[in-house]
C-alpha cells in the first residue's frame, strides 16, 4: 500500500465530485479507485495541456508503454505509478483509457470521439473489477453513463455539447445496487443522471443525493 502522503497529493488532484465519490470506497477498495480515477485525471492533463498533437501523444505513449510492460519493470519516481503496480498485470487493462484519450487529441469529430472515451473508461473499470475480484452485469452500463456524462459535460462548443447530450439522453440510466467495491460508481453514476436531467451536480441537493448513493448504494 502506497504511504499516507502520496495517497493525499493523489486526491488532491481530483474534482470534488470525484474525492466524494471516492469517500464511499471500502478501505480495502480505496487505494485502486483512487489510482484509477488519478490516472484518468492525469490522462486529461496531458491532452488539456498539448500544444501540439505529437506532443500529447509522445506523453500518452509513455503511459502506454509502462502500463503494457510487466510493472516489476516499471521504473521508480513517480507517485501514480507505484500506486498502479498494486493492480499487477491487471495494469494492462487501463491501456484502452490511454488510447480513448489519445484520441481527443485530434480534430474533435463528435461521436467517435465521445465513444472512443467512454468505451476507454469502461475498459479501465473493468480492469478494475478484475483487481477487486467483484462482478456484476450493470457495471459497464453504469460506467458508460457517467464517462458519457462527464465528457459532455466538460465540452465548451454549444454544438458539439448538445449533439454529446443527445446521446446521452438516449441511454439507459436505470441504476442498480452494485457491490460494496464498487459504491464509488453508484455515486458517480447518480450525479451523472441528475446532469444529464438538467440538475446542477454541485448543488447542496446532488450533495445530499450523493450521499443518499453512497451510504445506501442506490
Amino acid at each position: 500500500m502506497s504511504d499516507i502522503s502520496q495517497l493525499d497529493t493523489q486526491l488532491e488532484t481530483l474534482p470534488p465530485p470525484w474525492r466524494l465519490a471516492l469517500a464511499y470506497a471500502p478501505r480495502e477498495a480505496r487505494e485502486a479507485w483512487l489510482s484509477f480515477l488519478a490516472l484518468d485525471v492525469r490522462l486529461a492533463g496531458v491532452v488539456r495541456a498539448a500544444r501540439e498533437p505529437m506532443l500529447g501523444q509522445m506523453k500518452l505513449a509513455w503511459w502506454r508503454d509502462r502500463l503494457n510492460a510487466d510493472p516489476a519493470t516499471w521504473p521508480k519516481g513517480e507517485p501514480l505509478l507505484a500506486m498502479l503496480k498494486g493492480w499487477g498485470e491487471h495494469a494492462k487493462g487501463l491501456v484502452p483509457l490511454v488510447d480513448g484519450w489519445e484520441v481527443l487529441l485530434d480534430e474533435w469529430d463528435g461521436g467517435a470521439a465521445l465513444e472512443a472515451l467512454t468505451q476507454g473508461r469502461v475498459a479501465g473499470v473493468e480492469a478494475l473489477v478484475r483487481v477487486l475480484g467483484v462482478a456484476h452485469d450493470r457495471i459497464a452500463p453504469m460506467t458508460h453513463c457517467w464517462a458519457a456524462m462527464d465528457l459532455a459535460s466538460h465540452l465548451g462548443d454549444p454544438a458539439e455539447r448538445e449533439a454529446a447530450m443527445a446521446k446521452v439522453a438516449a441511454l439507459d440510466w436505470k441504476a442498480w445496487r452494485l457491490p460494496k467495491a464498487m459504491r464509488p460508481l453508484t455515486v458517480l453514476h447518480g450525479l451523472a443522471r441528475r446532469e444529464s436531467k438538467g440538475g446542477d451536480a454541485a448543488s447542496p441537493m446532488a450533495l445530499l443525493s450523493a450521499m443518499r448513493f453512497g451510504i445506501f448504494g442506490m
